[in-house]
């Protein structure tokens, strides 16, 4: 693992690494923050995933999420979206492919080569996380963006036993039922719907034996809200099996890091409070 910058805010350091991933066969790149309280004893660690196209920077720069990691006390660990690099499969289209890894794996050619983002998240990455950073892996949360918004939900609900705390903004919550899951599925996981459920936070709720609390904040002027995020079937799955949801509707705001800035605040506290017990 290889430090390629750091730099000091809100008293702590915001670093990032290159290491070499044999989950996904190429080098990737991760951020960490560390506060302040990291100098001298192990601190909570919460995984944030971020969404379409982007990279760990989006949210390093745009969320102002060290601020209240320095307030509370809690690491943020910021991977990549996707394998990358020239020996990585990828497509022209902006929605799949490298920087849409969907924290799945893959099962189709030639995307199974690479894109394993989902042992990559609940896997290698923490294992190197625990070896390398202060951090108290049994205190652990994961929330996200969109794309990383529906792998934050999935992946608690599929890991109750290693993560405390979750939450989303804008996530896809349905991704058999909108255009985004279903292209990113029918592409690196074939035809058959049966496998695709496994992925998708809806169908995976009516099966959960362990209800993990969801935290959810949706914008109401999200130009995606209606035809690919579908809160709505979200709330109606927790409703029929009385899986605790908190979802809040947030008026005027759209489906950019304006958006997550105005109430990151809100979620970090959320988890910082979880993973304090």
């Amino acid at each position: 693992m290889k430090e390629i910058a750091s730099n000091k805010v809100s008293g702590g350091w915001q670093k990032r690494y290159q290491h070499t991933s044999e989950v996904l066969a190429c080098d990737m790149v991760f951020s960490v923050y560390l506060p302040p309280q990291a100098a001298t004893q192990k601190v909570p660690v919460l995984y944030w995933l971020s969404g379409l196209t982007c990279n760990d920077q989006n949210f390093v720069t745009k969320a102002g999420a060290q601020r209240y990691a320095a307030e509370y006390g809690v690491a943020i660990i910021a991977p990549d979206t996707s394998p990358r690099g020239e020996s990585v499969a990828d497509d022209d289209a902006w929605d799949f492919a490298q920087g849409a890894g969907f924290y799945l794996n893959a099962t189709q050619s030639p995307w199974s080569d690479n894109f394993r983002m989902y042992d990559y998240i609940v896997e290698e990455l923490p294992a190197l996380i625990n070896r390398t950073q202060p951090v108290d892996s049994a205190r652990c949360g994961i929330f996200g963006h969109s794309m990383g918004g529906h792998g934050a939900l999935t992946i608690a609900l599929k890991n109750p036993d290693k993560y405390r705390s979750v939450s989303a903004f804008s996530p896809i919550c349905a991704p058999m039922q909108c255009a985004w899951g279903e292209k990113a599925f029918s592409q690196y996981l074939g035809s058959d719907r049966e496998l695709w459920r496994q992925y998708d936070s809806c169908e995976l709720i009516s099966k959960a034996t362990q209800k993990i609390p969801l935290l959810v904040d949706q914008g109401g002027d999200d130009e995606f809200l209606e035809q690919q995020l579908k809160p709505e079937v979200l709330q109606l799955v927790c409703a029929e099996h009385n899986h605790p949801l908190t979802l809040r509707m947030k008026t005027g705001y759209d489906h950019s890091y304006y958006f997550i800035s105005s109430f990151i605040g809100d979620h970090i506290k959320h988890h910082a409070e979880a993973l304090s017990l």
